[in-house]
C-alpha cells in the first residue's frame, strides 16, 4: 500500500508497505529498524518480539521521544510483561500495534510534530 505524502519537512516519513517490507521517504527497507522523524536506526538487532528485552530500546531512548510505537509485524503481539511494567516504571509511553498500523500512526504523529519513535519487526 502506498500512504499520501503530507507537510513533513524533510522528516522519515512512511510512504508504503507491504508484506515483508515498509518503504521510508521511498526507499524500501526488509529489515527490523526504529524510526525517528530525523534518524533512521538500521542495525535493530532482535529478531522477534517475544525477544524483546528494555537494552533492545536503548538506541532509541537516548533521543527521548514522547512515546515509541512498537509494530509487531504482520499479526498483533504483546512482549513480555516484564518488559511492559519496566517501560512504565521509567515512564516511557509505548503503542504497541501491527507494523502496518504503526507506519500510519507514526506518520500522522509526525505531522501533528510529536517526538515518536518506531520500532519496526519486518
Amino acid at each position: 500500500m502506498k500512504l499520501h505524502l503530507a507537510n513533513f519537512n524533510h522528516q522519515n516519513i512512511f510512504t508504503g508497505y507491504g508484506d515483508g517490507y515498509v518503504l521510508i521517504n521511498q526507499i524500501r527497507y526488509e529489515k527490523n529498524l526504529i524510526v525517528l522523524p530525523e534518524l533512521l536506526i538500521e542495525d535493530w538487532a532482535v529478531a522477534s518480539v517475544s525477544q524483546l528485552e528494555f537494552q533492545h530500546l536503548e538506541k532509541v531512548l537516548v533521543h527521548a521521544p514522547e512515546i515509541i510505537i512498537l509494530g509487531t509485524g504482520d499479526k498483533h503481539r504483546f512482549p513480555a510483561q516484564a518488559l511492559l511494567h519496566q517501560l512504565a516504571q521509567s515512564r516511557i509511553a509505548i503503542e504497541i500495534m501491527d507494523t502496518r498500523a504503526c507506519c500510519r500512526t507514526y506518520n500522522i504523529l509526525v505531522e501533528e510534530g510529536r517526538r515518536v519513535a518506531a520500532a519496526l519487526f519486518i
